[in-house]
């Protein structure tokens, strides 16, 4: 497949953003994401969808994007995910990603097959990661930033292996939880945590996943919701 690139890009105005999000699956952590305006006469060279990336090759192009274009980094908090359901928190963390680049895009290409609930002119893109390099480099921001926060939160509450498996619900991450119980940074909205606790899940895991599996796989489709 080939690389992302600006074909997408160059049919809207400038500036214009790319966004992407990671941490929605996860049992635990918040979900982070970046927004991503690339100076066209900058691109770091490399830039690609995240998960096509090693750990070394994303954070060595981390900090070239940083360096070369503006960038803006959302948070949606346990607390949040829990209250408004994963896709809405990730919809919340792609606004304050947007607001954080201290400036106004005329254009905002959103990964996924939705965009937030915003006054924005913009438009979603599935496997737009994958496509466009102004959210491939969002991607990147998002992951990489995102795992920095995992390791970070591994030191505080050992045990569970966020360091490596980033809270997803891997066989060593389950395992910790039958012998230490979820921590505070686990979704109790999420099945596998609610049955450690006295309060219900709010809505079935992977709903999210769910409703983005239902837009079509291909070709790959860019939808104008201007919002």
């Amino acid at each position: 497949m080939a690389a992302p690139s600006f074909k997408l890009e160059k049919s809207h105005p400038t500036p214009l953003a790319g966004v992407d999000e990671a941490g929605r699956g996860p049992l635990a952590g918040p979900v982070v994401a970046a927004a991503v305006i690339l100076d066209r006469r900058r691109v770091p060279r490399g830039i690609d969808d995240s998960k096509k990336l090693s750990a070394e090759a994303r954070g060595a192009l981390c900090g070239k994007i940083r360096a070369a274009a503006q960038v803006g980094v959302g948070i949606a908090s346990v607390e949040e995910i829990d209250e408004i359901n994963i896709l809405w928190a990730s919809m919340l963390a792609m606004e304050r990603a947007v607001a954080a680049l201290g400036v106004d895009p005329a254009m905002v290409l959103v990964d996924g097959n939705r965009c937030p609930r915003w006054n924005r002119p913009s438009t979603w893109v599935i496997g737009g990661d994958a496509l466009c390099l102004s959210i491939a480099a969002a991607s990147i921001i998002a992951k990489e930033e995102r795992d920095r926060m995992m390791a970070d939160y591994d030191r505080d509450h050992p045990g569970y292996g966020w360091a490596k498996n980033k809270g997803y619900g891997t066989p060593q991450h389950l395992d910790a939880l039958a012998r230490l119980g979820p921590s505070p940074l686990h979704r109790r909205s999420f099945a596998p945590i609610a049955q450690y606790s006295m309060f219900p899940p709010t809505g079935p895991l992977g709903a999210a996943d769910e409703i983005e599996a239902a837009a079509p796989e291909s070709p790959a489709v860019a939808g104008a919701l201007i919002r």
